[in-house]
């Protein structure tokens, strides 16, 4: 697979750095338009590159981290942990398997993974046919679900994600059935984990905390941003799916239970 080797996330860990948020944002308050606005923009070139077939890694890693600086300039403070574990899987095919906040994690995991690990998604089915973003999702080949009949759902998962895999892209997938700042472990399905085994490749354990970009109770994809949210992704070490696969489900969710226990305590 094809690496990228001049990304600014080369440690172990990562800390926005103290000054990064704008004049602008300052004098704008806070409000959510400085961030859409310059989140939208990233999108439109990034859909716009993938549109004509130019989406390669390089331009990935480019446009997730614009994503990240136009957070951090709008008072967003991101802090990156166990980065060295996706180094250690030296481009190893796995299934990630995450918690689901926002729309945030989408825009800037590539930023710091896709360096390491070629990956697609697994996503609702009615966001690859969304203006820009549509574009991006389909370079990546991610596998659109309904969310309306599981059995459904896991059938194309376990069909199109086993075809992802062996083309040697690993997968990101959020089992939880929407969107959500709380993490429940009996809404967390095993869908990841039967992929996993399927494939027969690991599972690696992703946790993450985004609620800085708030769910709209209007526009729920314009939702508003608070700056007091700090920002955390960290990554555990991959998982061998064995038996039933019961146990790494457990391992999974105990992850990232402990993690989101950790930051919010924060």
């Amino acid at each position: 697979m094809e690496f990228v080797t001049n990304n600014i996330f080369k440690e172990d860990t990562y800390d926005t750095p103290e000054g990064r948020r704008s004049w602008f944002n300052k004098l704008m308050g806070g409000c959510r338009f400085d961030f859409y606005r310059r989140n939208f923009w990233v999108f439109i070139k990034t859909g716009t590159v993938a549109k004509f077939g130019r989406l390669d890694a390089q331009n990935q890693v480019k446009f997730s981290t614009q994503n990240i600086i136009a957070t951090e300039r709008c008072g967003g403070k991101i802090h990156l942990r166990n980065l060295n574990k996706l180094r250690a899987l030296n481009g190893k095919t796995v299934v990630f398997v995450s918690n689901h906040m926002s729309l945030l994690e989408t825009g800037i995991v590539h930023a710091f993974i896709r360096p390491h690990v070629d990956f697609s998604f697994v996503v609702k089915e009615s966001l690859l046919r969304v203006p820009f973003f549509g574009n991006i999702l389909r370079a990546m080949n991610a596998v659109g679900v309904a969310r309306q009949n599981p059995r459904e759902d896991l059938k194309k998962v376990l069909t199109d994600g086993v075809e992802v895999l062996k083309m040697g892209r690993s997968m990101i997938i959020f089992p939880q059935s929407t969107r959500s700042e709380n993490f429940s472990p009996e809404e967390f399905n095993s869908i990841g984990v039967k992929l996993a085994k399927s494939a027969g490749v690991p599972v690696v354990p992703m946790a993450l905390k985004t609620n800085f970009v708030k769910t709209g109770k209007k526009f729920r994809d314009l939702g508003p941003v608070d700056i007091n949210e700090e920002i955390y992704f960290d990554f555990g070490d991959p998982i061998e799916v064995t038996g039933n696969g019961k146990e790494a489900q457990q391992q999974v969710i105990d992850f990232i239970q402990s993690r989101l226990d950790e930051w919010c305590k924060k």
